[in-house]
């Protein structure tokens, strides 16, 4: 796969996929439509998105010595960061469902067999190092604060954030700065990710049409960051375990957004997995895991 291929897709030119507006109301259908995607599919939903709260928690866990404690909120807030590619697989078998396709659990994983996959790790590589740049901002933060002392107990980190200046300071600068990085990834992940999925266009045109997205609906995409984040803290709690609930809704709600804010493809590619049936035996696994293009 070329370097023009993952910027711009197959096409000998850039396409422009048209752009609608976008109001609340279509929020809240896409929601809607979300939660009947997961329940008629609840089993893949939980099978996909179980791994994003233990990977949190395997995250935070890395914190519970005390010198890294102070990145616990940074790494809960900031692993939202990365949403819009871990639900990769739930927008693929949104669209399988709204084709009227079989939607299995291992359905899933037949994007590897997109043409847009280079695209999509790209765009994949590109929200990690925002997520990581947030990081080591929050720590710089801290740092800025309250110096390179260690949090003694937890107790003692909680009187420092919540009863003294620099705690203050703290909450106040860095849910800022926290919602501009938050910003961003609302801008250039909304639709880019549910664009590669459904169409070969490339990372840069996806990337630039979620932009434009936003740029035309700019109220209501941010009253969508707001519900996506609401949602997300809603599911952080506890132990981020609601996120196996939060995070396929969302997943498969932001497919039906994509749906209304992007007009569709006049000229669809066909589809890059058979019309099989489900596999039912260990023998069928490896061709059900890689199909073959059509």
């Amino acid at each position: 796969m070329t370097y023009a291929h993952i910027l711009v897709g197959a096409g000998q030119s850039p396409a422009s996929p048209v752009v609608r507006r976008v109001v609340p109301s279509d929020l809240v259908d896409a929601l809607a439509r979300g939660g009947e995607d997961f329940l008629a599919m609840p089993s893949h939903a939980i099978f996909l998105c179980v791994i994003y709260p233990l990977i949190g928690m395997l995250l935070i866990g890395v914190t519970f010595d005390y010198s890294m404690f102070p990145m616990v909120f940074p790494i809960v807030a900031g692993y939202a960061l990365v949403g819009p590619f871990a639900a990769i697989g739930l927008y693929e078998l949104s669209r399988r469902r709204e084709a009227g396709l079989e939607s299995s659990s291992l359905h899933a994983f037949a994007v590897v067999h997109s043409p847009s996959l280079g695209a999509i790790v790209a765009l994949g590589f590109l929200l990690m190092a925002i997520f990581l740049l947030w990081l080591v901002v929050a720590e710089a933060i801290y740092i800025a604060d309250f110096g390179y002392v260690s949090a003694v107990s937890v107790r003692g980190f909680l009187h420092g954030v919540f009863d003294t200046p620099a705690g203050w300071k703290l909450i106040i600068f860095g849910t800022g700065v926290g919602f501009l990085f938050a910003a961003l990834v609302l801008t250039i992940g909304v639709v880019s990710f549910p664009l590669l999925v459904d169409r070969d266009v490339g990372a840069a045109v996806a990337l630039l049409t979620s932009i434009r997205v936003v740029a035309h609906n700019p109220v209501t995409m941010a009253l969508w960051g707001f519900i996506v984040a609401a949602l997300l803290v809603i599911g952080s709690i506890p132990l981020l375990l609601g996120l196996t609930v939060v995070m396929p809704v969302l997943g498969h709600a932001t497919w039906h957004l994509y749906r209304k804010a992007v007009e569709p493809d006049p000229n669809p590619r066909p589809d890059y997995e058979p019309r099989a049936r489900p596999p039912k035996y260990a023998a069928d696994f490896p061709s059900a895991l890689f199909p073959t293009r059509r």
